[in-house]
């Protein structure tokens, strides 16, 4: 089926318009989440042309407030001759003396091999100029067909940069970098990888792909997706909880105490975390459940999640919509009447369950809030981790709670609407 890009959102009951992304192409991975002057800005991979994985740009939206984003310019795109000749791939954007950069995974082909390239930017991040020269080039290391997906943090007075790892018929593992300088990465150890006894408690998997580590509370968490060669099982995202070890010569090893899924839901994967000020913020992307045909039709694949506070409590991480998200709440609606709203959040203090157009698509074991936006659903049940998967409205279809649930439509301003 030919593929036209400009169909996007028009009409399209399944849509989202809370959840940030362009009106057409296809997206994936959250990359570049970062803060510059007062404003939020968001990056991701993108394919303009098509709904297809394939010749991917960095797509960009920005925002004051984490509720009304607006699309900007594409800022990173695959350059023939270049090593992101086939695509720019995920990474992050740091700060860098003032100059926000780019950091991210260049690919030439469909190996699995990548280089770490730069792209540096003016303050509003606008004008991008990418390097031609990587910076760390795919690692020549037998145990490794795939390596990507930069993550930089600070600890103890230095950068580092984590880097997922794996081999396509062996075992995963992240890798991790002293980078003092953008320009000068020094090898700083195996940071996590299967030998490590928590590891048993994780989903087999080929690469630990999207590597995030952060602070949080009084402990570190790292975060990873979990890839398979071949793979036909849904996303699976692992999140482990413990402590860093800093050697005297400079290596770097993470202790998990506990390890455990971030999202429950089929349609949940590749995240990214900034911190911001005294929390962490996290966006993933949204994936798709239905066919290439039924994309090509639609014009459009993918989206982001709404943004997510992350928490602590005991050894695991919590999650919960941003604060933020509160302004875009509005007037209740009957909870015991078909809801046709194309956007609603329904407040359950005890169990229930939604259905769209007679067929159920989630059930609450107990308390907790469902919001729904276009064709996507996600689900915070209280004291659990989320639930994140689609349900795909038609013309006239109709969402259905069930159980003792209080129903508010979302407030979608013009501005919003129309930037996504």
């Amino acid at each position: 089926m030919s593929e036209d890009p400009a169909n996007g959102a028009a009409a399209d009951p399944t849509f989202p318009l809370l959840h940030p992304r362009p009106e057409h192409g296809w997206l994936n991975d959250p990359n570049g989440v970062c803060k510059f002057d007062g404003r939020w800005h968001l990056f991701f991979q993108w394919n303009p042309e098509s709904t297809r994985h394939e010749r991917i740009h960095w797509g960009h939206i920005s925002s004051a407030d984490l509720l009304t984003w607006r699309v900007e310019p594409v800022a990173l795109v695959p350059r023939p001759g270049q090593p992101d000749s086939a695509g720019c791939w995920t990474g992050c954007v740091v700060d860098d003396a003032g100059t926000p950069t780019s950091v991210y995974s260049a690919v030439s082909d469909h190996s699995g091999r990548a280089d770490v390239l730069l792209a540096r930017s003016d303050r509003r991040l606008l004008q991008w100029e990418q390097t031609e020269h990587p910076v760390l080039p795919m690692p020549d290391d037998p145990r490794f067909t795939d390596v990507r997906d930069p993550y930089l943090f600070e600890h103890a007075g230095h950068r580092w940069a984590v880097i997922g790892a794996g081999h396509r018929d062996g075992d995963p593992a992240v890798l991790v970098y002293r980078v003092d300088e953008l320009t000068d990465w020094i090898p700083a150890g195996t940071l996590f990888d299967h030998s490590d006894p928590v590891a048993a408690e994780l989903s087999a998997a080929n690469v630990w792909e999207c590597p995030n580590l952060f602070r949080l509370g009084d402990r570190w968490v790292l975060i990873i997706s979990l890839w398979t060669a071949g793979a036909g099982s849904h996303p699976e995202v692992s999140c482990l909880v413990g402590d860093l070890e800093l050697s005297d010569d400079l290596q770097l090893r993470f202790r998990p105490r506990s390890a455990g899924r971030l999202d429950d839901g089929p349609a949940f994967y590749a995240p990214q975390a900034m911190t911001d000020g005294d929390r962490v913020l996290l966006w993933g992307w949204v994936c798709e459940q239905r066919d290439q045909d039924q994309l090509a039709a639609a014009g459009w694949a993918g989206c982001l999640t709404l943004p997510r506070e992350l928490a602590l409590a005991g050894d695991r991480v919590s999650s919960r919509p941003a604060a933020e998200l509160s302004a875009a709440i509005g007037n209740e609606i009957a909870a015991d009447r078909p809801i046709t709203a194309s956007a609603f959040v329904a407040r359950f203090d005890r169990p229930g369950s939604l259905s769209l157009d007679g067929v159920d698509v989630i059930a609450l074991d107990r308390s907790g809030e469902i919001w729904v936006d276009g064709s996507v659903v996600e689900v915070y049940p209280a004291g659990a981790a989320p639930y994140t998967t689609r349900a795909y409205p038609g013309a006239g279809s109709a969402w259905t709670v069930d159980g003792p649930a209080r129903v508010y439509a979302m407030t979608i301003s013009a501005t919003a609407s129309s930037a996504l």
